[in-house]
């Protein structure tokens, strides 16, 4: 359910509101570029930006949008077990297909915590399917192989995006689920090392590069996957400038610039993020071309 390329989707705003045509036209221009599932409301999506009341609305706007077509996964992550508790229970009730859950930020648990964490949140969300979200870089916490493990162990618990960016990490844990858990999701949270995670073993990416080629990056994984390693290289590297580009600034802000000059989106974000810098941009618009995206 969850192999392959998800995009985490851009939230597009308008005059401070969300943009839901916009949006329409955006979801559909991802189910139609081949995507495999989508991941609403995660880093790139502004999850910490919207409000409560529109994160309902978000959720159940997609779901009727996207009508079964792909599988939809929502980020309901919490540095409180209990408010992730609670989001994960209202996305699930909303008709979601599984929920992505970044580990703890800022009071940075210990392992044991994360284990605890996971376990209590997997226990009190009616089977949903969970995906564990490491990302060091942003939270402060590295949830390690041997805790995955563990908690590989609780069946509703079906995957992880792993964006810690430690490849010996990485091919630590697919040697070792395999032989655990071969049905465990083990996704790439970094375009740019998507390609190796696949060859490696791995399941596929949650891209923020397919917000601007869906059809590229899907086709690019399912090469992979399919043993195709030449062609898949051949893709990864013509990609590899936007790899790079998008994440020139912060994300989600080139990627929301990127959409934008596709015409899915205006390039507005919520604070404290701000549209990309003229160099920012620059950069998005040579790497779209170098790419042969735009």
């Amino acid at each position: 359910m969850f192999s392959g390329t998800g995009t985490a989707v851009v939230t597009p705003f308008k005059s401070g509101k969300v943009d839901y045509e916009s949006f329409e036209r955006f979801l559909n221009f991802q189910i139609n570029g081949g995507v495999d599932f989508l991941v609403v409301l995660g880093t790139t999506g502004e999850a910490p930006a919207v409000t409560a009341k529109e994160r309902e609305e978000i959720v159940r706007f997609v779901v009727k949008t996207v009508e079964g077509r792909v599988p939809v996964v929502v980020g309901t992550g919490s540095n409180s077990t209990e408010a992730a508790i609670e989001l994960s229970n209202q996305a699930l009730s909303l008709g979601v297909d599984g929920v992505l859950v970044v580990t703890p930020y800022y009071n940075k648990p210990p392992q044991e915590g994360l284990y605890q964490h996971y376990r209590t949140i997997a226990s009190r969300i009616n089977k949903g399917r969970l995906i564990i979200y490491n990302v060091p870089g942003r939270t402060g916490v590295n949830i390690l192989p041997e805790t995955v493990l563990r908690l590989a162990e609780i069946e509703n618990i079906v995957g992880i995006k792993e964006a810690s960016g430690d490849e010996a990490q990485v091919d630590y844990l697919i040697r070792k689920m395999q032989k655990q858990r071969p049905n465990f999701f083990i996704l790439s949270g970094n375009d740019d090392q998507a390609f190796h995670l696949v060859n490696a073993g791995g399941d596929g990416v949650i891209s923020v590069l397919s917000n601007v080629a869906p059809r590229e990056t899907s086709t690019m994984i399912r090469f992979a996957l399919d043993g195709e390693i030449g062609k898949a290289r051949e893709l990864h590297l013509r990609l590899f400038p936007l790899m790079k580009g998008l994440f020139c600034e912060t994300n989600p802000i080139p990627v929301k610039y990127g959409v934008s000059r596709l015409g899915y989106c205006e390039n507005e974000l919520r604070l404290p993020l701000i549209p990309a810098s003229s160099k920012a941009m620059a950069v998005v618009d040579e790497a779209l071309k170098e790419s042969g995206i735009y």
